[in-house]
């Protein structure tokens, strides 16, 4: 049986050009993307996707407080940014790119679904209150390692990749998979800093495809 899985983190329009939380050159995502679905697809190896999938009046949302997005603020005892309304469930801007090669993606998995607590990460939501499907999904297939890319580098697929450590997955990330928010300049760097100092180990694709023919 295959033990490794290609997770894609939130490659949808809202997070790419256009979107109403466009992620800059989130689109140059999908490409890359769509060579590891191939490349893990000849391998008979698991490709699934994660989605933010956010109720209209979601609390990360700035609108409902009446505040800029990107404003810092609280939300039910946890520290957070308000974001742009973003991925409203069954909106075109929640559907997953429509370029990414979605019929090989196995299954999908929704988070952010609560209205008052966030979810960055595909494991479980930001105070850990609740976890998603994904892990036991996983476990059932007994999956072990993890090759994560998608959006943003600093929020959801920093958060997955972490909370995937904790769970005692090996990690893979794609660099050149991810593009960050950037609300601050260095948060990408200091993200990817971050996942390998967890111990996820980090490749450009080509570095990848090198090291794994």
């Amino acid at each position: 049986m295959k033990t490794r899985a290609l997770l894609l983190v939130d490659i949808q329009n809202d997070f790419c050009a256009g979107g109403a939380l466009a992620v800059p050159q989130g689109d140059s995502t999908v490409d890359v993307a769509n060579a590891l679905i191939a490349w893990c697809r000849a391998r008979g190896e698991t490709v699934v996707a994660s989605l933010d999938q956010h109720p209209a009046n979601h609390g990360s949302f700035a609108s409902q407080h009446g505040v800029e997005p990107y404003t810092q603020g609280v939300l039910d005892g946890l520290a957070q940014t308000f974001w742009p309304d973003h991925c409203v469930r069954d909106s075109e801007g929640a559907k997953l790119h429509p370029l990414l090669n979605a019929g090989d993606i196995e299954a999908t998995f929704p988070k952010g679904e609560s209205v008052n607590i966030d979810s960055y990460s595909a494991f479980f939501d930001n105070g850990h209150r609740q976890q998603t499907a994904l892990d036991g999904w996983l476990r059932a297939r007994e999956i072990e390692e993890l090759i994560v890319l998608g959006l943003a580098t600093d929020y959801c697929v920093k958060f997955t990749v972490l909370d995937a450590l904790g769970l005692g997955y090996r990690v893979n990330v794609i660099t050149d998979g991810c593009r960050g928010v950037n609300i601050h300049p260095q948060d990408s760097s200091e993200a990817f800093m971050a996942m390998a100092a967890a111990g996820a180990t980090l490749y450009t694709l080509d570095d990848w495809l090198e090291t794994h023919p």
